[in-house]
């Protein structure tokens, strides 16, 4: 994130006690002042001046000389979910896809060349990656990620995955870009996307757009499954349906939400 901005309206302080919670990644989750300067590339004085501050507010917890986010870090996240709407409009359906496909459920929206998941109703299963809301994975080996990727035009497709990953993690599938545009043009064609053990080994899943009411992708849902317990054949023939019809319900609640009045009354 940048240090400086471009006009006299930019805080600098901000921006830095945001560098400073973004520091903590997976891998990291407790850091001690050194690793906090050095990963920001902040000065110790500051950094420290920083942590404090986000400890008194609650956001940091220092223990041993460590530091740690605590969980009312989720309550910035949850701030941006609640304020679409998206998850008023989704939960029902993914309860009752998960319901009916014995499988987790997720939605995600782009970041960058990342998805970011950012809601989920899950099934407890031993899986090769931990997700919950917040997670960020690469968005091309994704089947979340090939639906929001496959819907933008062209020249943003091209400027997006230009961007470096934030996810720390290498994906098994590295396409060229032959390859990258075949894949898409087909989840294009046909409105869905599969993705078969090309993140991580284990991982297979099918995904579907969510549209507000323009027909814009906002967001993407999937079905996730285990490669062990579910053949691609079942994946397709008996999730894929549940999985769009579910898509279809979220997409028109989600449009009859933002096409309500809202008025706000001042104080």
């Amino acid at each position: 994130m940048p240090r400086s901005g471009t006009g006299p309206d930019f805080i600098e302080a901000l921006a830095r006690g945001l560098e400073v919670i973004a520091a903590f990644r997976p891998g990291q989750q407790a850091m001690s002042l050194t690793e906090v300067a050095t990963a920001t590339g902040l000065a110790r004085p500051t950094a420290r001046r920083i942590l404090l501050t986000l400890e008194e507010l609650g956001y940091v917890r220092s223990h041993g000389g460590g530091h740690t986010l605590t969980p009312r870090v989720l309550d910035l996240g949850v701030a941006y979910v609640r304020a679409t709407g998206l998850w008023e409009a989704a939960r029902p359906h993914m309860e009752r896809l998960v319901e009916r496909t014995h499988e987790s459920c997720s939605i995600a929206q782009l970041d960058g060349s990342d998805i970011v998941y950012v809601a989920r109703v899950a099934v407890p299963k031993i899986v090769g990656l931990s997700v919950q809301i917040g997670t960020r994975f690469p968005a091309l080996p994704t089947s979340l990620g090939k639906v929001l990727l496959a819907a933008l035009p062209p020249a943003e497709l091209e400027k997006v995955l230009a961007e470096p990953s934030r996810s720390g993690l290498q994906a098994r599938w590295q396409p060229d870009r032959a390859e990258r545009d075949g894949e898409l043009r087909e989840v294009r064609a046909r409105g869905w996307s599969l993705t078969d053990e090309q993140l991580a080994l284990g991982i297979r899943s099918v995904a579907a757009p969510l549209r507000d009411g323009a027909g814009r992708v906002v967001a993407s849902i999937n079905v996730n499954t285990h490669a062990a317990e579910t053949p691609v054949e079942r994946l397709v023939h008996e999730h894929l349906p549940l999985l769009l019809h579910a898509a279809g319900e979220i997409s028109a609640d989600f449009a009859r939400l933002d096409a309500v009045p809202h008025v706000v009354r001042p104080a």
